[in-house]
């Protein structure tokens, strides 16, 4: 609203601030949709609303006569929220089937209620809109019964939205749905950022769990390593972790020094991917640059990924190779429970982490957000140790290779620069202005930091593309490090059959990480042609070395695979 305002449009009576603007318009932070504490806008009447809906009578088949029991007092049509000068900000109706929302996509005779249609109407013909702004990921509009693609007069999308341009702030991260809203609902789309992802961490008995492992590393070779173990798996099952690994019933005193050290090697590790899961952190502001942890949570992930395609090793790798081990070997040792390379791996992510936290500080401000890059000095020649050099070594990776890391850290610099210098606010005036707005890819940040900066008009990819480099090769380590897995658990024999579920839209978040798997699971390797498009096939395993997996697909998949075709 201030940008607008600033940028010479009418905005009126605006708010002290976003929670007294939200109070204005719900009354009520805690309001539900259809609440009477929304502030009422327009109540149209049902002559008013027959007059200038002329597909009302088509919605009567699915909700009877207006005004029905949605978005009405029973009177009128509800209008739900307020005006500021030449902007109004409203609260789009529900789908008006939450109990059961598949019957809105799959049957015949469904149809948008008598409140979501006067919705509409409100806007086009009584406030009549120069512009429409869908705020967020996703609204109900563009999934309203119809034709998939080349909406027509009958399709509910179509007679929805009339003829007023439909802008649409979009996730970056989902460029299958915001295909959607722009076949269905004619939507200019505008990527935001997504919440950045922070590791989940532990909490309570999982908390507790960790720190008794953390005392059997101290005291394992005295007398009280026996009863921590038997602790460990007592607090394990109490837990519920023996629903995803092994414990044994005997007692700890009867196993041997490595079986204590496996038992609670792989409850560490189990602990640990738990602590690594990814959880978005809070909501993301328009336009508003990212704090520091905010950056370094997004950076973490970044730097923890190989680019194959651009000769770049991910920071973990690096600080494998600088001690001479496999990070790969790692990864499959700590997958089996050895103590040792489990602690091997979390003192690898600590490092990582203490690195590009040393990178972020150097570009902080006064408030502690990312606002703007400074050149990282890459050239210093000697005269003083990076920071995020000195921040390895004191994790105990002194001899890194300063080669290799250089192209590493001038990539994360590239992509710090690519989170701060979003369009976000930018291409709202663009597009309101009927400017053309630089399309841009859609997908996940962290595997395509080309999809940022936000602020561009999202697509998705083309389907010959795919499997890309990058998630051929991140595939593999998922396919190696399953299959190693279930060998382990099944005493060396390859699994019987593996089910994959495929969606279209994993696939073009991921360029094709999922097909990739499937192709690997099979023995082969995609390979691109000349041009690019992904058309041969590398025999990699002899034909019955490997299990035969079982597909299913998903209709966004049939959609992308068509193409293909």
């Amino acid at each position: 609203m201030e940008v607008m305002q600033r940028d010479g449009y009418t905005v009126a009576e605006m708010p002290e601030s976003p929670e007294a603007l939200m109070l204005e318009i719900l009354h009520d932070a805690q309001a539900q949709y259809n609440s009477p504490e929304l502030n009422i806008a327009h109540r149209m009447s049902v002559q008013e609303y027959e007059a200038l809906t002329p597909y009302s009578k088509r919605l009567e088949e699915s909700w009877g006569p207006p005004p029905g029991q949605l978005n009405s007092d029973g009177q009128n049509l509800l209008i739900f929220g307020k005006q500021y000068g030449n902007l109004f900000i409203g609260v789009q109706p529900t789908f008006g089937y939450e109990g059961d929302p598949m019957r809105l996509l799959f049957s015949r005779s469904a149809s948008p209620h008598h409140g979501f249609a006067a919705y509409y109407t409100y806007l086009e013909k009584i406030w009549q809109a120069d512009a429409v702004l869908h705020f967020g990921t996703h609204g109900s509009l563009e999934f309203m019964p119809g034709k998939q693609i080349g909406m027509s007069n009958d399709c509910y999308p179509d007679t929805l939205i009339g003829n007023i341009p439909n802008l649409y702030y979009y996730a970056a991260n989902n460029p299958s749905e915001a295909t959607i809203a722009k076949r269905r609902s004619y939507a200019a789309t505008i990527s935001y950022l997504t919440p950045p992802a922070e590791n989940a961490g532990l909490y309570k008995g999982l908390k507790e769990l960790s720190e008794l492992i953390a005392s059997y590393q101290t005291l394992k070779d005295s007398g009280r390593g026996v009863p921590i173990v038997n602790t460990i798996m007592d607090k394990a099952r109490l837990v519920n972790l023996d629903q995803d690994i092994h414990l044994p019933d005997q007692d700890a005193k009867d196993m041997a020094q490595d079986e204590r050290d496996t038992v609670v090697g792989k409850v560490y590790i189990k602990l640990m991917e738990i602590e690594s899961r990814l959880l978005p952190c809070g909501l993301h502001v328009i336009g508003k640059p990212p704090t520091a942890e905010e950056a370094i949570a997004t950076l973490v992930n970044i730097a923890s990924l190989d680019r194959a395609e651009d000769n770049i090793l991910s920071l973990p790798r690096l600080i494998a190779n600088s001690i001479h081990r496999n990070l790969d070997e790692i990864f499959r040792n700590s997958d089996r429970g050895l103590l040792e390379d489990v602690e091997q791996l979390n003192s690898i992510n600590e490092a990582t982490r203490a690195a590009v936290t040393a990178i972020v500080h150097t570009q902080i401000d006064t408030e502690g957000r990312v606002s703007k890059i400074s050149p990282l000095n890459l050239f210093n020649l000697g005269r003083q140790e990076e920071p995020w050099v000195k921040a390895l070594k004191e994790a105990g990776y002194a001899n890194v290779d300063p080669e290799a890391l250089k192209p590493l850290v001038e990539y994360l610099e590239f992509c710090l620069n690519q989170i701060v210098a979003d369009n976000e606010l930018g291409g709202l005036l663009q597009t309101l202005a009927g400017e053309y707005l630089l399309p841009g890819p859609g997908g996940d940040p962290i595997r395509n930091p080309d999809v940022l900066p936000t602020g561009k008009n999202i697509h998705a990819l083309d389907p010959q593309s795919i499997p890309t480099e990058a998630a051929v090769q991140s595939a593999k380590i998922v396919v190696d490090r399953l299959l190693d897995r279930q060998k382990l658990e099944n005493e060396g024999n390859w699994p019987e059959s593996i089910a994959l579920v495929l969606w279209g839209t994993d696939n073009i978040k991921t360029y094709g990480e999922s097909l990739a798997q499937v192709m690997w699971f099979v023995g082969v390797k995609p390979l691109p042609d000349s041009l690019g498009r992904v058309n041969k096939l590398e025999l990699t395993s002899p034909r019955g070395a490997r299990p035969t997996p079982h597909r299913r697909g998903s209709q966004l998949l049939r959609c992308v695979s068509r193409s293909v075709h």
